[in-house]
């Protein structure tokens, strides 16, 4: 996985947009998309460009139109690395402060 190309697309509130609306209905085509935002094809077919080369939309051809697919793994994978860890530590205090606050021991 490539971290800065994920954040790079993530960084941007339009392809956040994109993520979005593939999350809300996915294998969407570029004109469905395009519904959605006050741009021009182009740019949104540059978006979706930075999108695919992080790993985070897949394009499958059917017939003349290419759909477009949310792809939910570099997300994961970024939560995992970078999230989780914060995550547990957040709540392993949550659990002590509540164990202290009620009174509970764990003897």
């Amino acid at each position: 996985m490539d971290d800065d190309k994920t954040f790079k697309a993530l960084g941007d509130p339009t392809r956040r947009k994109l993520l979005d609306l593939l999350c809300e209905k996915n294998g969407q085509t570029l004109g469905e998309l395009c519904g959605h935002l006050d741009m021009r094809r182009q740019s949104v077919t540059q978006h979706l460009g930075l999108l695919e080369d992080a790993n985070l939309v897949s394009v499958v051809r059917r017939g003349r139109e290419r759909l477009h697919f949310l792809n939910p793994v570099p997300l994961q994978m970024v939560y995992e690395r970078w999230i989780r860890k914060f995550e547990q530590q957040r709540l392993a205090l949550l659990h002590e402060l509540k164990t202290e606050l009620e009174g509970e021991t764990d003897d």
